[in-house]
């Protein structure tokens, strides 16, 4: 017995020593030995692995080990810094990142559970198969690490995961962007991982794997976690036969682009707490989602085409919802009374949809509503006066509410006086709404607010002093308003936080003192069209760091004081245009990198200054510059986008250098003394939207190269000396819609290239040229045609049938559309072009879009007018005078309901003017002179309006307003030249006699009539016949289809 004791004692003995000699210090030999051997096989440029020595690898940075048998268990290389690693400055291996690769001695640590890789960059290397023979891990992250190629299915061998995060990116900056991400070709392996509790796969390739994908994840009985944003997935299984995910809590499926509809299963994931399914093509209705009661957090934004009433989706039993965002969708309707029932509701985002009425005011029992935005859709209704307050510790409304937006709506009525009890509020956006009435001085409580934009609505009054007390106040925006008084120095009293002001397009006048210093640092600073004064204001002075600097439109004159030039290098937008500021601007102009500069219609004057640095906008135009603009303006310049220089004195050439900018979108050198030839290194400017030289000297001819600016959209070269043809090159510039090559000496003919490759074209305007030929008939294919302008030139031959094709002029124009080329920010170029209307030149700049107008005047045409033209019903010009057209008016000529100004002068039309133009309700001018007209004059509607000078020249014409009498069986024309002048003169005095005595008894009884026909009803419908039949012209009976019916006034054929 005592033997058996001792082996006993013996055998413990000897199994504790060769334990003891496996374990250093709680450190198995061999582990230690494969961590070495890892180790090795990394980069670590920081040092982080500095601690892997010694023999206690247990207390190794990023390790443990088990308490009992000292086996690692867990490795922890996860990068501490992450959000420095996203830093373009450590972008190679980024700060304490690691990199290499990894070692297969992994595989000796058999009671490995746990595994953190991520955040490091290994530089593109695939993941290691052998992850898959890891049996006992249950947690693997490998996320953002730089990872690459394929997943490998080998991983679906760890039967005990529960945790596995693969995303292979940053959410704002890909440090492997020079390797592709990784993929995964076959989804099968995943339904291995038996135990899986959490699966992140974002940004991974599933592409090529969306088959049976979701009935794959559908076999993951425990999982409670699926992140799957941004993996390419397009395809989505509409129906599952059964739903194994009852455990899923939160499920992330944004950023792919399924282009579905949401799937109805999706409603039946009863444990859902957190759905985000922003920016992932769904349309459709959506789902009973909604009536998970479960759901905390769900997020539907940026699908642009989900569509559900509004009041359906927030009338159920949501009492645990805490974020709804349906940001960028269709949804409508009025949001329903029982949202006060969502108690537990901290963020309601519903910017950019299509919801209607207003804010419930039940809405005030959300007492946890931190975040309310309605902006971006058609509400109308008033903000309510008051809110219910039910069941929150505070008897005032959305105490917790810190930023509440209703940007962009239609909302109308005044601001509640609630507004001002929101204790906790940090950013109020009312701003392009309708509201009006006073600012409330109660706005000045919010002691947290930072941001307040009322911009863009019609409020009155004056602004509250109250303001002046909000301290953290950083943003106050309250530009284009009906706003009126005074702004001084106690508006600002304790704004010592303002960063940016925008108070323009007010009626306020701003009245500081000269020494004021004013308690901020502005930023951003927007006075236009206020009244700052006489002279620039000098309490800018102290403001070193201005950015954003509008006083134009302010009626400030003089010079700019030479302080304010150690103040704009910082400057990025400088906007003093529309004043009468004059000088010299220093040269060079100090202004900050890639800056807008702004100085149009002031006095200024001496040469073009130059800015100190690289700008993207510079408006010159309207001023005194002289001199030359500089021959290597574009070297200085290259990164320009905007330049105008229009309407100044400058002379000499164009430089050439004007080809070194790289991306100009407009350049205006119009309404100067350039002379010379156009350079042909525009060519280089390929992104030129506008291009704008009309009105100076230049010569020579259309550069050819002009073919190779494919993104022109407006071509203005009128009124200079340019000559020869159009050069087909141009017909490369297929983006063209305005073309105004009008004033110029152009000669040979029109190309039928114009409206067979132009075919954006809304404006040709090519009058006043040598240009002979017939009109091409291709010119009626240029669908978005408005105005045609082909006159005084050589052109002969008929007008061509096909322009009854023009499909832009067939409708009236009822949208006003802006055209604007080059957008730069909020700035452009706003297209004009001149129309003669009544032989009077109107400039069209904001209507332009609602002009249509054909102007074929001065030329040589001949043949008839063609019936088809009439089909132009939204024409508002047509001048075909100066031809040698004939033929009769159409009589259907009041098809042209919108026809304004009529001009058929100096041509052989003959016939009656069609009584049917009485009924053209719009016409303002006409002019039928110098014809060969006959027939009475029609009398009625606008063709009454009309004097002599529109019908004189037609010697067969008859009746007011000419003074020529009808009658019977001849014409008596007042002709004091006649030899029967004496016979002839006492009948015209008569006759003026009787006109006079008849206008005079006529007003005399018309009020004696009336007087009587507002007593006795039934007389005054008598005696407005009896006038109806007496001056209306009668319609002559129709006899039959085929017969015509003898006039009762016979005219001499004479």
């Amino acid at each position: 017995m005592k033997s058996s004791k001792l082996f006993a004692f013996f055998y413990c003995l000897i199994q504790a020593y060769f334990l003891c000699s496996e374990l250093v210090f709680g450190c198995l030999v061999v582990e230690r030995r494969a961590l070495l051997q890892f180790r090795k096989s990394l980069n670590d440029p920081e040092g982080r692995l500095s601690s892997w020595r010694g023999s206690e690898c247990c207390s190794w940075r990023g390790i443990r080990c088990d308490n009992h048998t000292g086996s690692v268990t867990f490795i922890n290389l996860r990068n501490p810094y992450p959000d420095i690693v996203s830093s373009v400055e450590f972008s190679s291996h980024g700060f304490q990142s690691l990199g290499g690769k990894i070692d297969s001695s992994l595989l000796l640590l058999k009671s490995l559970e746990q595994l953190d890789l991520s955040y490091n960059t290994f530089g593109g290397i695939p993941i290691p198969h052998f992850f898959g023979s890891l049996k006992k891990l249950r947690y693997l992250n490998l996320s953002r690490a730089g990872f690459s190629g394929t997943v490998p299915a080998q991983l679906g061998n760890l039967s005990r995961l529960q945790y596995l995060d693969l995303s292979s990116r940053f959410q704002y900056l890909d440090l492997s962007s020079s390797f592709p991400p990784l993929v995964v070709h076959d989804f099968h392996w995943i339904s291995g991982l038996s135990s899986l509790k959490f699966l992140s796969m974002n940004s991974i390739d599933l592409s090529m794997a969306e088959t049976g994908l979701f009935q794959q994840l559908n076999m993951l009985s425990s999982l409670r976690e699926l992140h799957m944003q941004g993996c390419g997935v397009a395809g989505l299984v509409q129906n599952l036969p059964f739903i194994n995910l009852t455990s899923l809590q939160v499920m992330d499926l944004s950023a792919n682009s399924f282009k579905s509809v949401i799937p109805k299963w999706f409603a039946n994931l009863s444990s859902l707490i957190h759905l985000d399914l922003n920016n992932a093509a769904f349309y459709g209705p959506i789902p009973e989602i909604f009536r998970i009661s479960s759901l905390k957090f769900i997020d539907l934004s940026r699908n642009n085409d989900l569509t559900h009433d509004i009041s359906e989706l927030l009338g159920g039993n949501l009492r645990q919802i805490e974020t709804i965002r349906l940001v960028e969708n269709r949804v409508q309707g009025f949001l329903p009374d029982s949202i006060g029932n969502l108690t537990s509701l901290v963020e309601l985002d519903l910017s950019d949809n299509n919801i209607e009425g207003g804010i419930p005011s039940s809405m005030g029992k959300i007492c946890n509503l931190e975040k309310l935005l309605l902006e971006l859709n058609k509400l109308t209704l008033e903000i309510p006066k008051s809110l219910e307050v039910k069941g929150c510790l505070s008897d005032k409304p959305l105490q917790k509410l810190y930023l509440f937006s209703l940007y962009i709506n239609g909302i109308g009525g005044t601001l509640p006086e609630w507004l001002g009890e929101l204790q906790n509020l940090s950013y109020l956006d009312l701003s392009y709404n309708m509201i009006t009435g006073l600012i409330p001085p109660s706005l000045g409580n919010l002691s947290h607010l930072t941001q307040l934009l009322l911009d863009g609505n019609q409020l009155n009054g004056t602004l509250p002093l109250t303001l002046g007390y909000l301290s953290k106040l950083e943003f106050f925006g309250v530009s284009s308003n009906q706003l009126t008084g005074t702004v001084n120095e106690e508006h600002f009293l304790k704004l010592s936080s303002l960063k940016i002001l925008l108070i323009s397009s007010n009626f306020l006048t701003v009245e500081f003192n000269s020494s004021w210093v004013l308690p901020f640092q502005i930023q951003n600073l927007a006075m236009s069209s206020c009244q700052l004064g006489s002279q620039f204001p000098s309490w800018i002075k102290t403001q070193r760091k201005l950015q954003l600097f509008d006083i134009s439109n302010s009626s400030i004159s003089g010079k700019i004081p030479n302080w304010f030039w150690d103040l704009s290098s910082n400057i990025f937008l400088l906007n003093i245009s529309f004043n009468k500021l004059k000088g010299r601007i220093p040269d060079p102009m100090k202004i900050s990198f890639s800056a807008v500069v702004d100085m149009r219609n002031n006095l200024f004057s001496g040469s073009i200054p130059m800015p100190s640095t690289q700008v993207k906008w510079l408006d010159f135009s309207c001023n005194q510059f002289s001199g030359t603009i500089p021959s290597n303006f574009g070297q200085l310049q290259p990164y320009i986008i905007h330049l105008s220089l229009a309407y100044n004195n400058l002379s000499g050439t164009i430089p050439s250098s004007i080809g070194y900018l790289q991306n100009p979108q407009i350049i205006n050198l119009s309404n100067n003394f350039l002379i010379g030839s156009i350079p042909s290194s525009f060519q280089n400017c390929s992104n030129l939207k506008a291009l704008v030289l009309e009105h100076n000297n230049l010569s020579g001819q259309i550069p050819h190269s002009f073919g190779k600016l494919v993104q022109l959209q407006t071509l203005h070269l009128s009124n200079n000396d340019l000559s020869g043809p159009i050069h087909q090159s141009l017909q490369n510039c297929t983006n063209l819609e305005t073309l105004d090559l009008g004033n110029n000496n152009l000669n040979d003919s029109i190309p039928a290239w114009l409206g067979e490759r132009l075919s954006a074209l809304r404006i040709l305007r090519l009058r006043s040229n040598k240009f002979t030929g017939q009109i091409p008939f291709q010119l009626s294919n240029l669908k978005s045609l408005q105005v045609l302008d082909l006159a005084n030139n050589h052109l002969f031959g008929t007008i061509p049938r096909s322009f009854g094709a023009f499909k832009a002029m067939n409708s009236p124009s009822k949208v006003n559309t802006y055209l604007r080329y080059g957008y730069y920010g909020e700035t452009y170029y706003e297209e004009n072009i001149s129309i003669y209307v009544n032989n009077r030149q109107q400039i069209y700049t904001k209507t332009l879009s609602l002009m249509v107008s054909i102007d074929l005047s001065g030329n040589k045409l001949s043949g008839e007018f063609p019936e088809i033209l009439t089909d132009l019903s939204g024409l508002i010009v047509l001048n075909l005078s100066n031809n040698n057209l004939t033929g009769k008016i159409p009589q259907n000529i009041d098809d042209m309901k919108e026809l304004e100004s009529f001009d058929l002068s100096n041509n052989h039309f003959f016939g009656e003017i069609p009584i049917t133009m009485s009924s053209l309700m719009f016409l303002s001018n006409l002019n039928l002179s110098n014809n060969n007209f006959s027939g009475v004059i029609p009398n009625g509607g606008q063709l009454t309006t009309f004097g002599s000078s529109a019908f004189y020249g037609n010697k067969f014409l008859c009746g007011l307003p000419l003074d020529v009498l009808c009658k019977e069986n001849n014409v008596i024309v007042n002709d004091t030249s006649n030899n029967n002048g004496d016979d002839n003169n006492e009948k015209e005095f008569v006759d003026e006699w009787f006109y006079l005595s008849v206008g005079l008894g006529y007003a005399a009884g018309l009020l004696g009539i009336v007087a009587v026909a507002f007593i006795k009803n039934p007389w005054s419908n008598a005696y407005y016949e009896f006038i109806d039949w007496l001056v209306v012209p009668r319609k002559p009976k129709r006899l039959s289809n085929n017969t015509s019916v003898q006039k009762e006034i016979k005219f001499s054929d004479n």
